[in-house]
């Protein structure tokens, strides 16, 4: 069943910050347009929308330009919040899949240091699961962790994996390490509660998009960097290393971002996704930005890669793909770089989903395949 709209609009609006007066209807819808738009182009994709959020982006994209204009928004998102329809709840589950869910990984309450468990009630063999961990995208100023079963279901489904999506500070709260922390954290959480759920700590793989791209790349980097480790949850005697990254789109060196083709203007301003991250333009933060950049930590010995990138993406550069697998395999490490030929910021493709599943099966269940590495045609792109 498709999400209704009604928690669309009360997604979005959990974004806004609080005012002491409640706007009008329109002026918050138009306050929600405007946080969500994060290249300022005047129109929303499906990849500038929070996760849960996406399925909608069809009934709302009226006439069918592949965006949603500020009319598009103002017009179908006011009319159906005056429905009174119910509430959606949280994105459904696959059958055979057991959720345990807002798990608090940094011994706190903030809901955003939780991470959702999801386990098969039928496991294929009678071992410890290998575990793969979503990562949600959203310019790290949105998104949510709920929606991570719509990428693990298959994989839990299956009985063969266990699934956790983990939600970390945004920049509305927080910037730069914090998000880093967060991940870090929940992946020492993950080893420390292995026994107990049935998983195994040394068979850890991590999957995310666009800044979940970024987060997971951090992650498969910078295992040996004691510094962006952080001291949050009580599991310090845990470390953070991952078996394996696959890395859908994620910004990769922001140095050299700017540079790049976009359709976000990196040469000024404050307000686009990195600047907010990283507390100023990039320009101005360099070191900021070499330290929370992947390419700056590749080292022999990293966890292996699988980068999957869309060579017409207006947001994050084909070239960023391009600039991690060069310093992994030059490295050493092994690295698919997926060239998504047409591909924008977010695609969907077939033939991409059973090639990350060969990648996740290949370094966590040890199952030998030949992956094909040939360019995958976009014919269905997000952006």
């Amino acid at each position: 069943m498709k999400p209704c709209l009604p928690a669309f609009l009360l997604i979005c609006l959990s974004f806004a910050a609080p005012a002491q007066q409640s706007p009008a209807p329109a002026e918050r819808l138009a306050r929600m347009f405007t946080q969500l738009d994060a290249n300022r182009d005047g129109k929303l994709s499906k990849e500038e929308l929070p996760e849960r959020m996406r399925p909608n982006f069809e009934r709302l994209d009226t006439d069918k330009d592949g965006f949603i204009s500020k009319a598009e928004h103002l017009a179908v998102a006011a009319g159906r919040a005056s429905t009174g329809r119910p509430q959606q709840g949280p994105r459904p589950v696959p059958a055979g899949v057991e959720a345990r869910l807002d798990l608090p990984y940094a011994e706190n309450e903030n809901p955003r240091q939780k991470l959702d468990l999801y386990l098969p009630k039928e496991r294929k063999a009678d071992k410890p699961l290998p575990v793969i961990v979503f990562i949600h995208g959203g310019g790290w100023r949105n998104g949510d962790k709920a929606g991570g079963i719509g990428n693990l279901g298959r994989f839990v489904a299956s009985g063969d994996y266990a699934g956790v999506s983990v939600g970390y500070r945004l920049t509305g709260e927080a910037q730069w390490p914090a998000q880093i922390h967060d991940c870090k954290a929940a992946i020492r959480w993950i080893k420390a509660h292995a026994e107990e759920h049935g998983l195994d700590a040394t068979k850890i793989g991590v999957w995310g998009t666009s800044a979940g791209g970024h987060l997971v790349s951090m992650l498969g980097t910078s295992g040996d960097v004691k510094e962006l480790e952080g001291t949050l949850g009580k599991h310090l005697d845990q470390d953070s290393q991952v078996t394996c990254v696959a890395n859908y789109y994620g910004p990769e060196n922001f140095i050299t971002m700017v540079r790049q083709p976009s359709t976000i203007d990196r040469s000024q301003g404050r307000d686009y996704p990195e600047a907010l991250l990283l507390g100023g333009p990039v320009p101005e933060r360099e070191a900021v930005a070499r330290e929370a950049s992947p390419v700056t930590h590749v080292s022999a010995g990293d966890a292996a890669f699988f980068t999957a990138h869309g060579t017409k993406d207006p947001v994050v550069p084909y070239a960023q793909g391009e600039e991690i697998h060069a310093a992994l395999t030059k490295a050493g490490v092994p690295s698919i770089l997926q060239e998504m030929t047409n591909g924008g910021h977010g695609f969907r493709s077939e033939e991409l989903d059973g090639r990350l599943k060969q990648f996740f099966d290949l370094h966590l269940r040890g199952v030998e395949s030949q992956i094909e590495t040939e360019p995958i045609v976009v014919t269905e792109s997000r952006k």
